[in-house]
């Protein structure tokens, strides 16, 4: 009789702690996630179903805002060591939706990747003034010590734009294809969608090393004002000018 009463109650107690951990409030994450880094508002449903009604990430350049966030986190991941989240975004314009499987602290993969984000967001990590919105597509992306790692997907700068002193100058549309074998260097290819201006070129991403090579072109006259932009930018060739970096970041 006792042996039965004794596993009566843990069954019991097992229920019971299951259902904590099955509704344990949104809320409680503010104790998990580092406040120095993520600022978690208006959180709402369980830990495993849940929403944001705003997120902000502090990054060394300053706030990045992520807006209302929903995330869905399989509970089954967690024994794996390797937890696997739905998440999706959303700013304005600004958006982000994507499952992640987080690996360790350097090391995610990146599932069903669709991404937009304003190109005015790179003048805090560039002195750059440019305008449009970058549009990121992606079947699988993995990232390995906080590198790229393997994957394939299209990233397009649309409405493309320079802020100059006179004004917003068009610039049209533009795609870069990439592509990376497992642990292999990341090759992308740029292409021209619309716009005045024609682009063609590569990327070449090898751990921290990167290389650029772009030739810019029109069929007609250019611009006076996109002249003097590719100018500070780009070396002037007899077919158009040509823009080539290389470097680590």
């Amino acid at each position: 009789m006792r042996i039965s009463v004794l596993v009566g109650a843990a069954v019991l107690a097992l229920l019971f702690f299951i259902n904590l951990v099955a509704t344990a409030p949104a809320r409680l994450l503010n104790f998990f996630v580092p406040e120095e880094q993520i600022l978690l508002q208006g959180l709402s449903g369980t830990v495993w179903d849940g929403s944001a009604s705003g997120v902000i990430i502090r990054l060394p350049q300053g706030y990045f805002q992520l807006g209302a966030v929903e995330w869905s986190l399989q509970p089954v991941s967690l024994l794996t060591l390797a937890p696997h989240i739905t998440l999706r975004s959303e700013w304005g314009r600004q958006a982000f939706a994507a499952e992640l499987i987080v690996r360790g602290q350097q090391d995610i993969d990146i599932i069903n990747l669709e991404a937009q984000l304003a190109a005015g967001m790179l003048s805090r990590f560039a002195p750059v003034a440019v305008d449009g919105f970058f549009s990121l597509q992606s079947g699988l992306l993995q990232v390995r010590d906080g590198m790229p790692f393997s994957g394939e997907g299209r990233l397009v700068w649309q409405n493309a734009g320079w802020n100059s002193p006179r004004g917003l100058v068009p610039l049209g549309t533009y795609a870069l294809d990439f592509q990376q074998p497992e642990n292999e260097a990341l090759q992308g290819q740029i292409l021209t969608l619309s716009g005045p201006l024609e682009a063609s070129g590569t990327l070449q991403l090898q751990q921290r090393s990167y290389a650029v090579d772009i030739l810019i072109a029109s069929e007609g006259s250019l611009d006076t004002q996109i002249q003097q932009m590719l100018s500070l930018i780009a070396q002037p060739e007899d077919a158009g000018f040509r823009l080539a970096l290389d470097g680590d970041l």
